[in-house]
């Protein structure tokens, strides 16, 4: 197979960037494939695409450049600066790919969605692509919300073709994306392709897609430590959060409207792991002097034998964005196998990535990587 693109909604952000310069250096031999799952000859037995032959474009609100967001994250330490310098002619090539986001106010949805289809469709043309890949890596959304005209595809296409407005931009571009037959990624708790129309239109274009809300940090850690305690018969009494984030994302999850898909994907879960609900505060902190970095700590509360009280307390530390990126490239050869084979709809197997997973409510990561092995197997055959 060949032939693969990314689109990237949010292109120019920390973690599309680190995305684009982590594939350049992977491909001018620069890089190698830490933190990639689909090099794990378990994934890879899935016969995914090459990352030589992918091209990346994307959608963006903000005002710069690649490069120049390159150059800003090497200086904050999430790659070594030599790689911005060395990569700047590549980086400003995928620039020149890269088409201005959809704005709220600036015409209709439907006006917007054909916009945005056309794009995908004169990328994957020009670039002679088999497939395209939307990943929406942009800033988190509120939930959507009960939309009526959300509920149906009937519905929907009705409200868009009479002016009206009822998507949230995630599932604008989701949308969008079907329409042009792209698969999709949703990288971020946003509504995207969740809302029922939106997946309707997936299983009727035939395309897969995977979400959402990708687990990096404090979350993936919850659910490697939650199965432990249910495994062991301890019963978990509290468990408090508190995350301090720095940079683009933690400014957005300032917004308690914005924070609140995130801390809904973070708890839900545990409690699902777990079998009941747990007492605990989830606190989501914006420090700007943190920039790309992120900190967790976590106080676990559990009764033993004979009631006996004890605690678990641990802080994880890391950069966003050099934990996301490697997901991100996973998740394109990944979903790009599945549109391949013939999926269509979430792809639950891919759970193993989300904090909420679509399609699915296993949580425990041993199980989702099991399910994710048993389906790379089966693509491997090409029957999923």
């Amino acid at each position: 197979m060949s032939g693969v693109g990314i689109w990237f909604i949010g292109a120019r952000g920390s973690v599309a960037t680190t995305t684009t310069v982590g594939l350049l250096a992977i491909r001018s031999r620069l890089a190698g494939h830490t933190g990639m799952v689909s090099e794990l000859p378990e994934v890879a037995a899935a016969g995914l695409p090459s990352l030589d032959g992918v091209v990346v474009g994307g959608h963006e609100v903000a005002e710069g450049t690649l490069g120049k967001r390159a150059e800003e994250l090497s200086a904050g330490g999430v790659f070594p600066p030599a790689l911005a310098t060395v990569l700047a002619g590549d980086l400003t090539a995928a620039d020149e790919r890269i088409r201005p986001g959809v704005a709220a106010g600036h015409g209709t949805q439907r006006e917007a969605a054909d916009r945005v289809e056309a794009e995908l469709r004169a990328f994957r043309d020009e670039h002679g692509l088999d497939r395209v890949v939307v990943v929406d890596v942009s800033s988190t959304e509120p939930p959507a919300g009960d939309v009526p005209a959300l509920a149906t595809l009937a519905a929907l296409e009705a409200a868009l073709d009479a002016g009206e407005s009822p998507l949230p931009g995630s599932s604008l571009y989701a949308y969008a994306a079907f329409r042009a037959g792209c698969p999709y990624v949703a990288f971020t708790p946003s509504p995207g392709p969740r809302v029922p129309a939106v997946s309707a239109l997936a299983l009727e274009q035939g395309v897969p897609w995977a979400g959402s809300d990708a687990k990096t940090g404090e979350t993936l850690v919850k659910t490697v430590l939650g199965p432990m305690f249910a495994m062991r018969a301890l019963k978990v009494r509290s468990w408090s959060s508190v995350n301090l984030l720095g940079g683009g994302d933690g400014q957005t999850l300032a917004d308690p409207d914005n924070a609140a898909s995130k801390i809904a994907t973070k708890a839900n879960g545990l409690e699902s792991i777990l079998g009941h609900p747990v007492d605990g505060p989830l606190h989501i902190d914006y420090v700007p002097d943190l920039g790309d970095w992120k900190t967790a700590w976590d106080l676990v509360s559990f009764e033993g034998f004979l009631g006996t009280r004890m605690s678990m307390q641990f802080t994880w530390s890391g950069c966003d964005s050099s934990l996301a990126a490697p997901l991100v490239l996973d998740l394109v050869r990944l979903v790009a196998r599945a549109h391949e084979v013939g999926a269509s709809g979430p792809v639950p197997e891919f759970g193993f990535f989300f904090k909420d997973p679509a399609a699915s409510d296993v949580h425990a990561l041993s199980r989702q990587w099991d399910a994710l092995v048993s389906w790379c197997e089966r693509a491997g055959r090409g029957a999923v």
